[in-house]
């Protein structure tokens, strides 16, 4: 369980570098120069990948809304880079605001209960190949809406997706059988999501306020997964930590709406 605390915090520490690089290389586009070419957006999404890597190891051994909560925390820590950076001001509210993400995920991680989470059955991957369906059809109806929360909404339930995909993944007795890998759904299931995911966030920034997207999107992403593997991977909370536990999800979900709306954060607009 340590070791799955330590690639989480990991990887919401590497969200948050990976976010200040491509928020950086958004400032020094230019013709000729476009944001794809930018040295710190291609740094931003190398650093990106070994998030996700930390990601799926830490999947590996702590229930999804603990992982989940603790990558949520990045927006609380990106504050503080901000505005350490470019010399943001953190007003009272979003001190409380951070205060609130850091006990809301303490909270959560201590809920998370001490066994290995177990992986997907036959019935999961039925639910969330259906679920994808049910995804990739709103992604064709919403793609031209020019509003942008339902497509931030879908989007969090996209990259939430991916992770209910990688707890379903059977890596093979050696750890990693490629033939293995192939023959599952949860492999295909973990594209389809990813695919959703990328598709409907980037078309929700094209749409609307980088601070609401954001704020749609996180809160989507932490706390609806978390829940479905409660129910669908068995993931379990700790005995008498079920109100910790919801007054985790409260308290963090309520620091990343505040935050991802605060004038703090727009000095330094970053990307996913």
């Amino acid at each position: 369980m340590l070791l799955g605390l330590v690639f989480a915090v990991a990887a919401m520490v590497l969200n948050c570098v990976a976010g200040l690089l491509q928020s950086d290389a958004t400032t020094r586009t230019r013709p000729g120069r476009p944001l794809a070419l930018q040295p710190r957006f291609i740094g931003g999404l190398v650093v990106d990948a070994l998030a996700w890597v930390c990601t799926v190891v830490a999947l590996r051994f702590l229930p999804v809304f603990a992982v989940q909560a603790i990558l949520g925390g990045s927006i609380a820590l990106t504050a503080l880079a901000v505005r350490w950076i470019w010399g943001s001001k953190l007003h009272v509210l979003d001190r409380v605001a951070i205060g609130g993400c850091v006990i809301g995920l303490v909270l959560i991680a201590g809920a998370a209960a001490s066994e290995h989470p177990g992986g997907a059955d036959t019935a999961a991957d039925v639910v969330m190949g259906v679920a994808l369906g049910v995804l990739a059809a709103a992604t064709i109806a919403l793609y031209n809406v020019r509003v942008a929360w339902p497509l931030a909404l879908v989007a969090g339930l996209g990259f939430g997706g991916t992770s209910l995909a990688v707890r379903s993944i059977d890596t093979g007795p050696g750890g990693f059988d490629v033939v293995v890998l192939l023959g599952q759904p949860a492999t295909y299931l973990l594209c389809g999501y990813w695919l959703v995911g990328i598709v409907t966030f980037s078309r929700a920034l094209a749409r609307g306020n980088l601070a609401v997207v954001t704020a749609v999107f996180t809160v989507t992403e932490v706390i609806v997964p978390g829940l479905v593997a409660i129910g669908l991977l068995d993931d379990r909370v700790r005995d008498g930590w079920t109100i910790p536990f919801a007054v985790g999800l409260a308290l963090a979900a309520g620091g990343v709406v505040v935050l991802a709306g605060s004038s703090a954060q727009r000095k330094g607009q970053w990307v996913r």
